[in-house]
């Protein structure tokens, strides 16, 4: 059987600028922070780190800098997805080769894809490289909802290994662990949903809130595969003030104004996000000291 990626707790990284550039010290910090969380993953150049206005340089020089702070400590999955499969596999290629220990691949988006379309797009990004490629399922953001037969027909591919699962429909996770085998991993991509998907036998999370409180939500991730719910609930449920806070707006927008208010200036979004409403920005104040 395959060993998963990572179980329990994965951060979805915000990336952190300083003006136009990334600000690669305060990466440093923010890495630092989840390392001593006891996180053992964190995805980099993802949505919440911003993939959409980053250049693919930019992505190249974050995975480098995360891969030599990093070391062997903690396991770096990259965001190499795109609507044009050609880009897609160019992208996971020099990741791998930046030091990315796997990939996080979101499904095509704008122009979207057939069932088969999936499959080949998903078959050439895993034939392109030797690490594990994790299917990204977010149907608000790209329009398209990955089906459970075509994950049935992906968990064939040695390298894919399972799929971050962002859709609201909490019964798919079960369809898709009754009809995928148990080697393709199913990890939470929502924060409010992540003890239910555990307890439908998913292998962890990867988090937005983990940016802001990563040893509450590793903690919340261990208790619920150890199977202990009673006490993963609690943790879900006192988290669900904050997450429902931090999606209140698109994400990263809520999520890098309460960083700052915890001591991590991340700088701003890039256009077309805009910084916080005067409304989030006091719901933040209510939930979050500042520090």
């Amino acid at each position: 059987m395959k060993k998963p990626v990572f179980t329990g707790a994965c951060t979805a990284l915000v990336t952190p600028f300083l003006g136009e550039a990334v600000n690669y010290p305060m990466l440093d910090q923010l890495l630092r922070r989840q390392l001593e969380a006891g996180i053992q993953a964190v995805v980099l150049c993802g949505t919440t780190g911003e993939s959409a206005t980053l250049s693919d340089a930019e992505k190249l020089a974050i995975i480098r800098r995360a891969r030599s702070f990093l070391r062997d400590r903690c396991t770096i999955i990259a965001g190499t997805g795109s609507n044009d499969t050609d880009h897609a596999v160019s992208l996971s290629r020099l990741a791998q080769e930046a030091g990315a220990d796997a990939l996080l691949v979101v499904t095509p988006y704008y122009n979207k894809a057939t069932p088969e379309g999936l499959v080949v797009h998903y078959s050439a990004v895993a034939a392109a490289v030797h690490i594990p490629v994790i299917v990204y399922n977010v149907p608000s953001r790209t329009g398209l909802d990955v089906p459970v037969e075509v994950c049935r027909e992906l968990a064939r591919i040695p390298n894919i290994a399972g799929i971050k699962e962002a859709s609201p429909d909490i019964s798919k996770i079960a369809r898709l662990r009754a009809e995928c085998p148990p080697e393709f991993a199913v990890w939470s991509g929502n924060d409010d949903q992540a003890a239910a998907v555990m307890a439908l036998g998913g292998a962890g999370v990867i988090s937005v809130v983990s940016n802001l409180f990563p040893e509450e939500v590793q903690a919340m991730a261990m208790a619920a595969l150890d199977g202990d719910f009673d006490t993963a609930s609690d943790l879900q449920l006192k988290l669900l003030p904050l997450i429902r806070a931090l999606f209140r707006e698109v994400n990263p927008i809520p999520v890098k104004a309460a960083m700052k208010r915890l001591g991590y200036d991340c700088g701003i979004c890039r256009l077309p996000l805009t910084p916080p409403s005067r409304e989030t920005v006091e719901i933040l104040k209510k939930l979050l000291p500042e520090d």
